[in-house]
């Protein structure tokens, strides 16, 4: 059974600037994406704060964000990279297997990183993380490199949208065609 306690909130920053982005996106009629909570049991609580201190995940979660934009089903995870190696430990099998099923299904799957020491963000396409994943899984690297990234995929903040993840998606769209 997986704890949670402040280890969990390393994510928040990004989510942050997601959450907004994905307002900004609603606003301008463009996406409607939700955040999907993690249900957690808290086992301890501080009386004063009434802040969750430590709590247990009642189960599995499956990604970060699902939605639709303008008619193309997307769900994506967010993840924050403390340095220019990722590793593939912060993806669990489980959210591959959904981001496989959602993609055979017509939905659009990917990850936004975010790496912390550079203050870049990129949209990592579904195509390239199972590239890196299936690497891993046949006894090759348990990471990926910041250099490995397609640089056409990072995300530069533009018209007030602080993760326009809307400019990956789209190119991710074209180089299915």
């Amino acid at each position: 059974m997986a704890t949670w306690n402040s280890r969990g909130l390393r994510g928040s920053f990004l989510e942050d600037l997601i959450n907004r982005s994905n307002e900004i996106y609603l606003e301008k009629g463009l996406a409607l994406i939700q955040k999907i909570p993690t249900p957690i049991t808290p086992i301890r609580m501080d009386k004063e704060s009434r802040h969750i201190t430590l709590a247990y995940f009642d189960q599995k979660s499956t990604v970060d964000y699902i939605g639709c934009v303008q008619g193309v089903p997307v769900c994506f995870d967010a993840k924050e990279c403390t340095s220019d190696t990722f590793s593939l430990q912060n993806i669990h099998p489980h959210q591959v297997r959904f981001m496989e099923e959602f993609e055979r299904q017509g939905g659009i799957s990917f990850l936004i990183i975010y790496y912390s020491k550079r203050d870049e963000i990129f949209y990592l396409p579904f195509c390239d993380m199972k590239r890196f994943w299936d690497r891993k899984e046949q006894g090759g690297r348990k990471s990926f490199r910041y250099e490995e990234l397609n640089r056409e995929y990072r995300l530069l903040r533009n018209h007030g949208v602080l993760v326009p993840y809307l400019d990956g998606l789209q190119k991710d769209l074209l180089s299915r065609d």
